[in-house]
This record gives structure tokens, C-alpha cells and sequence, in this order.
């Protein structure tokens, strides 16, 4: 499996494309070509073009929540590219309306234009999305120190991730891990039967150094995690805290992962 960034809060030194604060990772896993969100807007688009990324060629596109900045882009990718197969996979509440006060955060099209324009599956349940990658569904609570918490009034049971499975162990991806990424991490093994974890990347949605993030620190360490990849909406803050413990690794646009 191949994995290169195309939209992250963070650009890399002397690599001259542009961030947002979002997320686009564009994987390849056998045949399949999958779009894991889409960022904030049309940036993914343009960074993928840069990194002669062809995303006519685009297979699945999966959501890992409905927030804008993982679901912006979709209008701007239905409005360039038309793909009469392609798949999108998400949870059945991810195109709902979300609200901060009076501001719209939610996806730029709904579940009805969306089953318009591609084959629509959404699922609470794990999906197998190609070859070797699941969508795991809804997380359910696997522990007692991540309480899920509301942003506005959403609590974001639609939060999800995605996870290869590899012949060393499993690797998360995620989104914002409003659900928790060690209940992301957890769950992960019991829908892919396999005790180990080989690498994380995504945001973890951790910004304090406080009890929560002592606990995730602790769990990572007794997982014996070789890659952890923290970004997006995890803190400087946060990532020094675990690097003291852990490799962290900085993550960018255009960086590439390779996983087998």
C-alpha cells in the first residue's frame, strides 16, 4: 500500500506545495485508488496535479467524518472529475447538518446529491473498501478515558477511520479521532483480528497535555507502535509530550508512505 499527503495543516521545507488545516491522503492498495477525505476545498486537487497524481483514475472516496474540512473538497472534486464508478463510503450521519452557533461545518453536499454522483455506501458497520483496507464504522467506547466530546452540539458518532492490513500488523488512518484514537486503535483489532499495531497516522484531536493524553502515551507504549505519525489536529504541545516517550514522525504535504 502506498500512501502520499495531499492536504495537511503543515507543508514540508523546500517542498513547495500548499497546506490548509485539513486532511486528503490519496492510497493505493492493490487496484484500488482511494481518496481518504477530501480537505477544505480545492487544494487537494491542486497539490495532486503537482504530484502527478491523476485523480481521474480515483476509485473510492471515503470519509472519515462530515466535518467541512475533511468534506469541502467534495463539491469541488464532483465538479472537475466524473467518474460513473467510483464508491464513497462513509457513516450514515456523516452528510447531516452540522452546526457551530449559527456556522454551517457540515459537508457541501448531502446524501442525496452525493448518491447522484457515485455509488453511496453508508455503513455503522466495518466495510471492506479494497484488497486490504476496512472502514471500520461506528467506534464503539473501549476504554474509560476517552469521553467522546461535542463539538457544538454534535458528539460525532460518525467519526471513523480506515485500517490496512498488513503481514506486520495493522495500520490506522484516521481523520480527527473524535472518537478517540485508542478506541480507534482498539476496535481496530477486533474488527481485523490482530493484537498488533504497526503505525498510526492522522489527527488524534489532542491539544492539552493533560490526564487524556498521559493514558494515550501509555497505550501507545504498551502496543509497541513502530510509526506513529501525529498531525493535522494534534498540538506542538502534544507531539513534543509524546515524542519523549515515542518517535514522533512530522508529517506533510507530499510526504509518501509505503506499507506491505
Amino acid at each position: 500500500m502506498k500512501l502520499k499527503v495531499l492536504v495537511d495543516n503543515n507543508t514540508f521545507i523546500d517542498k513547495y506545495y500548499f497546506g490548509e488545516p485539513a486532511v486528503s491522503y490519496y492510497i493505493e492498495d492493490a487496484d484500488s485508488k482511494i481518496l481518504f477525505d477530501v480537505g477544505y476545498s480545492d487544494l487537494f486537487i491542486q497539490n495532486a496535479s503537482a504530484l502527478e497524481i491523476d485523480l481521474r483514475n480515483t476509485t473510492d472516496i471515503v470519509i472519515s467524518h462530515g466535518h467541512d474540512d475533511h468534506t469541502g473538497g467534495l463539491k469541488h472534486f464532483f465538479e472537475q472529475f466524473s467518474i460513473p464508478d467510483i464508491r464513497i463510503t462513509a457513516h450514515p450521519m456523516a452528510f447531516d447538518e452540522k452546526m457551530i452557533g449559527e456556522a454551517s461545518i457540515s459537508s457541501p453536499l448531502s446524501a442525496v446529491q452525493l448518491a447522484k454522483k457515485a455509488k453511496l455506501t453508508l455503513s455503522d458497520k466495518p466495510v471492506k473498501v479494497s484488497e486490504n483496507i476496512y472502514f471500520l464504522g461506528q467506534i464503539p467506547p473501549m476504554n474509560d478515558f476517552e469521553e467522546r466530546r461535542p463539538v457544538g452540539e454534535d458528539y460525532l458518532y460518525d467519526d471513523s477511520a480506515i485500517v490496512f492490513k498488513s503481514v506486520k500488523g495493522l495500520y490506522i488512518i484516521t481523520g480527527c479521532s473524535h472518537s478517540g484514537i485508542c478506541n480507534i486503535i482498539e476496535y481496530s483489532k477486533q474488527v481485523c483480528d490482530d493484537e498488533k499495531i504497526a503505525g498510526v497516522i492522522g489527527g488524534f484531536h489532542l491539544f492539552d497535555v493533560d490526564l487524556r493524553v498521559k493514558k494515550t502515551i501509555e497505550y501507545f507504549l504498551k502496543n509497541n507502535i513502530d510509526e506513529l505519525y501525529p498531525c493535522h489536529c494534534v498540538s506542538f504541545q502534544v507531539k513534543a509530550e509524546i515524542s519523549k516517550y515515542a518517535p514522533v514522525n512530522e508529517v506533510g504535504v507530499s510526504m509518501e508512505l509505503e506499507w506491505i
